[in-house]
């Protein structure tokens, strides 16, 4: 079983996630921007896996996957669990748009509805659960 995630950890790899992709836009030099891109890659992946298993430690269950390839995917939220294949609630993203639901930067109903989300089943939908609480401290 992973450690618990606390909301300091979620907030601080949202926070570091941030800055360097501030960081990657200011770049100028072609060696420092590829020197940032990998680090704004690393912090995204570091920030998505942190708000899964956050969310997935105060949703628990099996019933529905959330997938935001390439950096992860988890199973949450109570109700009927599947053992193998393909589960019947799937809920998949893409990095951007996963950690703009979680900061509310991006509203569920909007990256549904533009396809930036897509969600099949009848479990499938985080809108109660997202942007994720309130992450200071």
């Amino acid at each position: 079983m992973a450690p618990t995630v606390t909301r300091r950890q979620v907030a601080e790899a949202l926070a570091a996630a941030r800055a360097a992709g501030a960081r990657t836009a200011d770049a100028g030099v072609a060696g420092a921007a590829t020197d940032e891109a990998g680090a704004a890659r690393q912090a995204t992946a570091a920030a998505v896996r942190t708000s899964l298993r956050w969310l997935a430690q105060n949703n628990p269950g099996k019933a529905v996957e959330i997938r935001v390839p390439p950096y992860g995917a988890v199973q949450a939220l109570g109700g009927l669990t599947h053992t193998r294949g393909t589960p019947p609630n799937v809920i998949e993203t893409d990095p951007t748009t996963w950690l703009g639901l979680v900061t509310g930067d991006v509203e569920w109903s909007a990256a549904l509805a533009d396809g930036r989300v897509t969600a099949s089943g009848t479990r499938a939908d985080l809108s109660a659960l997202l942007p994720l609480p309130d992450l200071g401290d």
